[in-house]
């Protein structure tokens, strides 16, 4: 009840369904919601943690804890790089394309066929 009273929750917390259409709530009991479709993978599991709070190294979040760093997308179309644009309009990231981007399955599969997608540079994979 706590998370949902929370007003910014809505703006950064991605909300995404399950193949029901039913919405995820964060939960921790038997593991959460969430980690058995990405547990496999230490990458994947730190990027969809990072996307889903909006704490991955893009403009958004740069303009917000780092003032001075830049933050437009280098596809040189957004001037401030959010985690929208990746998902649904960046040039750089479009291997996967499905319109049902609040689906975890079809979330999941963006980020593992883009794999720089709201990674920090160098990142080992």
């Amino acid at each position: 009840m706590t998370f949902q009273a929370l007003d910014l929750k809505r703006h950064q917390f991605l909300d995404l369904c399950d193949e029901d259409n039913y919405p995820l709530e964060p939960m921790y009991s038997k593991g959460g919601v969430w980690l058995k479709y990405f547990g496999h993978s230490n990458f994947l599991c730190t990027r969809t943690t990072r996307t889903i709070v909006n704490h991955a190294s893009i403009g958004e979040y740069r303009l917000r804890f780092f003032c001075q760093k830049n933050i437009s997308c280098l596809c040189s179309d957004y001037p401030i790089e959010t985690r929208w644009h990746i998902l649904h309009e960046c040039r750089r990231f479009n291997k996967y394309w499905n319109p049902r981007r609040d689906s975890i399955s079809h979330f999941i599969l963006f980020l593992e066929f883009n794999y720089r997608a709201f990674s920090f540079e160098g990142a080992i994979t």
